[in-house]
Formats: C-alpha cells, structure tokens, sequence
C-alpha cells in the first residue's frame, strides 16, 4: 500500500482518487479552497440554484466506468441523469430558430432541410460522418491512453477533409474553413458555434474540432437532476467511501523532491505531508511542475475564460423552453441553460436561467452585462419584465475558486494543428510524480477530466506500459 497525496479537490482529482483508493492504496486530497468539486460548483440564493461550471455532461460512459470500478452502485443509483432534447437551439443573428433534436441524425437532417434548403441536411450528416472517421483514428490515443512518447504524430489532422477545395495542397483546413466550404453560410456557423462552445476558435482549430459536436449527436448532452453539482457530490461521496481523506483549506507550496523522485508536499502553514507518489491535479504552473524535455508545454495563453449571468426570473418556464440555447452574434456567443428542474427553483412560478460567453485570452473581449442580457433575450422572450436579480460571475471569480490563471477553462485535447492542442502527459520529468484533471493529457471538460482518474491511476497501479505507455 503507497501513501498518495493528490493537489486539488476537482473532477479529475476524485476521480484518480478514488480508483487509486479501491487499489489498495492510502490517498489523501488537499484541496485549497473549502469544497470539493473544482470548477462544478453551485450558487444558491432565495430558493434559485445555478450551475457554476459546466452545465451539460457529453460521453456519460467516463464516469459510468468509474463508479463500475469502484463501488457497487452504479452511477444511475447515484446521480439522476437525463438526456436533453432536444440537443440544442440556435438563434441565428437574423433571429432565426433552429432547434436540433437529439439522437437522430435523420430528424436532425428534416429540421436543417426546412431551414436552410434542401441538401442542408445531408451535408451537415456528411461532415459529422468524417468527423466520426477522425473520432474513430485518434479515441484511443487521445482519451484512453496516456499520451504516447512520439506524440508530434497527433499534430497530423485526422479529418479526412474534401478534395477540390485546393488546401490539402498547402495545410489541411481549419474548422472555419471546413465550415465554409463544406457546409456553408448560416449552416456552417451552426458547426462554428458547436465548437466556439467549448472554448475553441474555429478560424485557428484543426478540422478535426468536427469531433465535438459529433460527440454530442453520437453520445449525446446529460443533465443532472439538481444541477451538475450533483455529479460532483456522487463522486465525492464515492471517494469518502473507499476511504480517501480530503484536507481542505489546506494551499500547497510545492512539491517535494527526496532521492530524485516526489516525497510529498511542502503545505502553505510550512509543514510536510510525505506521500510515496503525488499527483498535481491542479495547472501544473501553479507549482512549476517539471514537465519532460520535449513534451509538451503546459497550456497558458490562448485559453479563453468564460463570464457568466445567473438570472433569477419570476414566472413559470414555458413548456416550448429549450434546455440550451446558443445565441449568434457578430460580438459574442452565448450560451443560455433553461433547465426544467425543480429542485433549482423555489417552486413553479419561477425559472433559473444561465447565460454564459467567452472572453480573454483566445476568445472575444469581455462582454458586458448589459450586452449579456440583450443576447439573452432572444432565447428568453420578456426576460427583462420577468428578471427579479442577477448575480455575475467573472473570469477572477473562477480564479479565485479554482486557482486558474485567468480564469481559463481548457478545452479537450484535439488532434492536429501540430500538436498546439494537447496537454501535458500525466507523467512528468520528476518520478513519482503525475498530472490529472482538465489540464493535463487528455484535457479539459468534465468526460476528459475524470478520464485522466483512469489513465493516472492506471500509470501507478500497473506502471510503465500501462496501455501502450512506453
């Protein structure tokens, strides 16, 4: 049985906790903030409850595994999950709707036939159906195993992009441009905005970002009744009882290094916590993490962060609400959430509202208020007659809760674009010392983030050559 002390409380920490736990061994989480959960917090006021983080979970199958490899209860013993649909509304900046069902691809396809023409839907489909042959290339080497030591081959594109448009002579294309020239128009920016959600640019994101929305359509969009919150709670709860311990308020300094390899934790009151391997679950800059020559840099500039509205309304939420909506302007993009949950509203007569737009480094300039509610009322019509308060959070309200520079909220790792949108590999240059949760390989989001819990523990438990690692 090793001693392990994991940095961070968020997603993908607990979740290499908690496989590590059920190992045998002996883990310990300091976290420096009060609360588990990372970026999947909760804000509660007057009866209303939000979603502080992510809203929607893709790839449900992550933590399924999880609670199979840990626990008897399932994760749907645990968590109330449903799938929305339909999947998503677009509002077009003409004000046009589009509303996408889920789990069809041949509703899907009639829906965008009556709005942008005949043949719209068949080559929105033809797009997601290469995006499933770059899906198809690049899953196991991106989300189920640890990065592999000749990773510059994932800086290929994996997307099988249309011949005749003349780019494949010169660099593959962009997902702007495979927007443009394979889908066109309005409905190219439908497959813009399913990306620019993540945190992506288009104009500057491999083709192979196609992989995004191609996940939702395939996997689908998962709510969690009570907010996502109650994700974070199921995997907590799942840590507490394979007996991890969890030391809050409790920052941490640095890493030690004893004998070429890390001893433990340096903690900010300057006392030691000795542990035979540390897992850093935090932004490895936080600590200066010595990452391998010629591996992969940390991400750090270009990472957008996101600024959010939590809007509490009066009056009931119309029966023809959709959960999410993304709102297209020439300024910004929003993101509105409109769950039908009770238990985030005080009672019937009252609807929880969040809206959401990119901003910093990589994404548009900081919108404000202002700007926010007036895209928001285009996917919630009398939203100003209805709004009783809002409560605005910013890119420093998520520093300040989860220590990323910036705010930033890293996208998952994407093949292509030579490399520039992978993560660090959950080994580094200092033995017995590993990277987890959204900013290390493969990346942000919650699916991405609770897979580092297995490929971390992975690397521990089974060693060098766990999948392939060598």
């Amino acid at each position: 049985m090793a001693r392990i002390a994991v940095i961070g409380a968020g997603m993908g920490a607990m979740a290499t906790a908690a496989r590590l736990a059920v190992a045998g061994h002996q883990v310990t989480v300091y976290e420096r903030g009060s609360t588990y959960g990372g970026s999947v917090g909760r804000y509660e006021r007057g009866g209303f409850a939000f979603d502080t983080g992510p809203g929607l979970l893709h790839l449900p199958a992550v933590y399924r595994d999880l609670f199979v490899k840990t626990g008897k209860r399932p994760l749907e013993d645990c968590v109330d999950l449903v799938q929305v649909d339909p999947a998503v509304r677009h509002v077009l900046a003409d004000g046009t709707a589009v509303t996408l069902p889920g789990g069809s691809r041949g509703a899907a396809a009639a829906v965008l036939d009556q709005a942008f023409g005949a043949g719209a839907g068949e080559r929105w489909n033809a797009v997601l159906g290469r995006a499933r042959d770059a899906w198809n290339a690049t899953r196991r080497p991106l989300l189920e195993e640890p990065l592999r030591p000749d990773w510059q081959v994932l800086g290929a594109d994996p997307y099988p992009a249309l011949r005749g448009s003349g780019l494949l002579r010169r660099r593959p294309p962009t997902l702007a441009e495979v927007a443009d020239r394979e889908l066109g128009g309005e409905l190219g920016e439908l497959l813009a905005a399913r990306v620019r959600a993540y945190g992506v640019d288009p104009a500057t994101a491999p083709a192979s970002a196609a992989v995004l929305p191609y996940m939702e359509q395939t996997f689908g969009s998962w709510y969690a009744r009570g907010g996502m919150r109650a994700l974070a709670t199921a995997v907590y709860e799942r840590c507490l009882e394979r007996k991890v311990a969890f030391v809050f308020d409790t920052p941490v300094r640095e890493v030690l290094e004893r004998d070429g390899r890390a001893a433990g934790l340096l903690l900010a009151d300057g006392s030691d916590a000795a542990a035979d391997h540390v897992v850093c679950a935090v932004d490895p800059r936080q600590l200066r993490v010595p990452l391998p020559d010629g591996g992969v840099p940390a991400r750090g500039p270009g990472v957008a962060g996101r600024i959010t509205l939590l809007l509490a309304l009066r009056g009931a939420r119309p029966a023809d609400a959709v959960h999410r909506t993304l709102v297209h302007s020439p300024t910004a993009q929003l993101t509105v959430l409109r769950p039908d949950d009770p238990a985030v509203r005080p009672d019937a007569d009252h609807e929880a509202v969040t809206v959401s737009a990119l901003c910093g480094p990589g994404g548009a300039p900081a919108p404000r208020a202002q700007e926010l509610l007036d895209l928001a009322a285009r996917a919630v019509p009398g939203l100003r007659e209805r709004l009783l308060w809002t409560h605005e959070r910013t890119p420093a309200d998520i520093e300040a809760d989860t220590g990323a520079q910036g705010g930033a909220v890293p996208p998952p790792a994407l093949a292509g674009a030579g490399g520039a949108m992978l993560y660090p590999a959950n080994t580094t240059a200092l033995p017995g010392l590993f990277l987890a949760g959204g900013w290390a390989h493969p990346g942000g989001g919650l699916a991405h983030a609770g897979m580092t819990g297995a490929l971390v523990a992975g690397l521990i438990v089974e060693g060098a050559g766990f999948r392939g690692s060598q």
